[in-house]
């Protein structure tokens, strides 16, 4: 029986898979026209799946692909002109071997030990595609693992050189070449070359533009929940959880993938038949709790990166508005590990679940240099099973005074909302959960909900900018509270004038009680 799969390739036959066949298409009229081309997208974003969805494809049309990664095959192929293209022949016979058509190509191992240099290889390549009877398409996998390596670029070189010969009928060599891998082959020539000369002197400047977008569709996730459906005869309203799961994790697949495994698999009972609304909820709150190697890659690229953390502080903690703008080094390495995306020219974090996790993050480095006592004072908290979030707030009132009020103003405008998530996470720890919301329409923007057990609690961080602006705040708030058919909310003001009053108070607006409250 299939199963929904989050490791290595998706088989059809085994795994529930979106339909991915309209971007299959994309890649394939590439092909046709004869283009090379480079698809580097971020890790677990569907890159070998497709190159294998597009092999099995290319193979019942008038070509030969062969699919080849270095990963794995040790470093001393780079030792020597030799040596690589000893490994490089022999993992194109490898490859065509499952396909039965090795036999039918030059493999003469005589001729193949006498390849000492590229010039050599050059020759071989020559009659190499005389001899084959269909166009042969070479696809590259994990291209990046090897093209640290100058001797890989080389190669590229002489590959580039090829295509150009062969379109003014000079040469022959291989009809389409296709490279995978998260980085740009242009963004691996600066890992060998520091000085700026060399920046864009790329041994790939003929690769056509790749447009193809790996994003799942909300319908392609639907068709993967559909064929989930009738093979498991599961009761789930398939577009609700397709346009839920795409909210979430803006089609990511490997995101939309864990999350419908979750449910299947950890959410859902073995007596039970229906998906149910609060099941993906809980899904994203499991997800956000496992340690993946999805988020381990990503907030190491943030660690790494204090670049990319300052961008990330700017866009979820301080809802800077920043152009999109792919000539910004840090936007394009931040787009290239997944992290932003471009949202209709704005800059934005790829998905909900990442910007969450971004956002947990944030916390824990908050909270580790902080003096909270808050967990001591859990229980009193705690009313009859549910969160007193305005005891809360009183508590994180004393928090601050206490704690912040001889910090630089600087300090606590940048972090003060994640000073007061990190105060709230051991209180809720277990059985709550806060979700920050991105936006909430085209002009307003709510920062927190938090859940604690079936409750659900929202809450509007604002810095102090005077009476107008507060007022402003107020109305939001009770627009968003309509929006979710709720009475009351709470208003949190960081208020950074020497003569501020620590105070609460509690108001109406707009039919809504909203408790206010100054730090």
């Amino acid at each position: 029986m299939k199963k929904f799969n989050t490791t290595g390739v998706c088989i059809p036959e085994k795994h529930y898979m979106a339909d991915v066949s309209k971007k299959i298409r994309e890649i394939e009229k590439m092909v046709a026209e004869g283009k090379y081309f480079t698809i580097n997208k971020p890790r677990q974003s569907g890159k070998t799946t497709i190159l294998y969805l597009l092999e099995k494809n290319l193979m019942k049309d008038d070509y030969i692909p062969i699919l080849i990664s270095f990963e794995g095959i040790g470093d001393e192929v780079f030792n020597s002109e030799k040596a690589f293209i000893k490994a490089f022949i022999n993992l194109m016979k490898k490859d065509l071997s499952f396909k039965n058509e090795h036999n039918k190509l030059n493999f003469d191992q005589r001729k193949i030990d006498n390849l000492d240099n590229f010039a050599d290889l050059n020759n071989y390549l020559f009659e190499f595609v005389d001899k084959a009877e269909r166009k042969i398409v070479l696809m590259i996998d994990e291209v990046d693992k090897s093209s640290n390596n100058q001797l890989f670029l080389s190669f590229l070189g002489l590959l580039r050189d090829k295509f150009i010969k062969a379109q003014a009928e000079r040469d022959k060599t291989f009809y389409s070449v296709i490279l995978s891998g998260v980085h740009d082959v242009k963004n691996l020539k600066l890992k060998l070359r520091d000085d700026e000369e060399h920046k864009y002197n790329s041994p790939w400047n003929i690769a056509s533009e790749f447009k193809v977008d790996f994003e799942l569709e909300v319908d392609q996730i639907a068709s993967m929940l559909k064929e989930y459906q009738e093979d498991r005869d599961i009761d789930l309203d398939s577009d609700y959880f397709a346009e839920k799961m795409h909210y979430y994790t803006s089609g990511h697949p490997f995101l939309v993938s864990k999350l419908a495994e979750i449910i299947a698999e950890e959410i859902l009972r073995e007596n039970e038949s229906s998906w149910k609304q609060e099941h993906l909820e809980q899904a994203v709150k499991i997800i956000l709790a496992k340690d993946l190697p999805n988020f381990d890659t990503l907030i190491k690229n943030i660690e790494n990166n204090n670049d990319l953390e300052d961008i990330c502080i700017d866009l979820i903690v301080d809802g800077r508005k920043i152009t999109y703008n792919l000539d910004n080094p840090t936007i394009e390495k931040g787009e290239l590990y997944g992290i932003f995306k471009n949202d209709n020219g704005s800059l934005k974090i790829h998905n909900r679940i990442y910007e969450q996790r971004i956002y947990n993050y944030l916390i824990s480095k908050i909270e580790n240099s902080m003096e909270s006592d808050a967990f001591d004072f859990k229980d009193s908290f705690i009313d009859n099973g549910q969160l007193n979030l305005k005891a809360v707030l009183e508590r994180f009132q004393v928090f601050i005074k206490e704690q912040y009020s001889d910090r630089d103003r600087d300090f606590l405008e940048r972090n003060g909302r994640l000073i007061f998530l990190a105060f709230l996470k051991p209180i809720i720890n277990g059985k709550g959960f806060d979700f920050k919301e991105v936006q909430i329409s085209q002009e307003k923007r709510i920062d927190v909900v938090i859940t604690y057990l079936e409750q659900k609690y929202i809450v509007e961080l604002k810095i102090w900018r005077g009476e107008e602006y507060h007022q402003r705040g107020l109305e939001q708030l009770a627009d968003y509270l309509e929006s979710q058919n709720m009475d009351q909310g709470y208003l949190l003001s960081f208020n950074f004038n020497l003569n501020k009053e620590y105070k609460n108070e509690e108001m109406e607006v707009k039919n809504k009680k909203i408790f206010a409250y100054w730090v």
